[in-house]
């Protein structure tokens, strides 16, 4: 049996804090601009808006800072500083371009699934390697973006196979909530998922791609299906 046999119909990858470790800077953007507007967010306020569309960070810090806002302004603001940030500053995560040359070399498709719009999705996913996926998905090209499903229930579509055939990683909340609602398996880079994922330490004893095969993959992949059959 090929590697390629062993492995899911399709993987979908959340981009930032799984491929690049752009939440960081993304971090950085968002308390600014929570000082922009007023009142600076606490920690626990700012782990609201992880992983979540601007729409949705901007809601939040509204409410924080109790003002009223121009979308169309905060987002240029927030996008111009995100460019800044993200300027020579993006990196695969360890061992990330390595997992996907292999799975690239045995033919398997995947898709960048971001809720990050594509005007600055698009760096972080030439900082990673255009050339490893067959396709991606921005935060501002699907109706509802995580964490509803909308997002990988089209991946799911493009690659012409059902939800349940494909394989998500993931790491805030709301990518992981969106993914397994969708009716994927889902790995999640976090110690704390949401129910119905499978936390990526459970499989690997640490949070990361640092060392993880094609052959590997295919163990978790085959760990995942026994799971759903018990």
């Amino acid at each position: 049996m090929t590697t390629r046999n062993r492995l899911p119909a399709a993987i979908f990858w959340d981009m930032d804090g799984t491929l690049v470790d752009s939440e960081p800077l993304w971090g950085i953007a968002t308390f600014e601009l929570s000082e922009k507007l007023g009142r600076r967010i606490t920690p626990e306020v700012r782990e609201k808006t992880v992983g979540g569309s601007f729409a949705n960070t901007l809601s939040i810090l509204s409410e924080w800072a109790g003002v009223d806002v121009e979308y169309s302004v905060e987002r240029r603001w927030m996008y111009d500083r995100m460019a800044e940030l993200m300027a020579g500053r993006l990196a695969p995560n360890p061992g990330v371009r390595e997992l996907l040359a292999e799975l690239r070399s045995a033919d398997l498709p995947m898709l960048v699934t971001t809720n990050t719009e594509r005007e600055l999705a698009d760096p972080s996913i030439d900082a990673v390697g255009r050339e490893f996926f067959v396709d991606s998905i921005t935060g501002d090209e699907v109706t509802r973006a995580k964490p509803y499903p909308d997002m990988y229930v089209e991946a799911a579509r493009r690659v012409g196979r059902h939800p349940s055939e494909c394989l998500v990683f993931e790491d805030s909340v709301a990518g992981m909530t969106a993914a397994a609602a969708s009716g994927a398996k889902v790995i999640g880079l976090s110690d704390d998922p949401p129910a119905g994922v499978v936390p990526i330490r459970s499989l690997a004893g640490e949070i990361g791609f640092d060392g993880v095969s094609a052959r590997t993959l295919g163990q978790w992949w085959a760990s995942l299906t026994d799971r759903e059959e018990l």
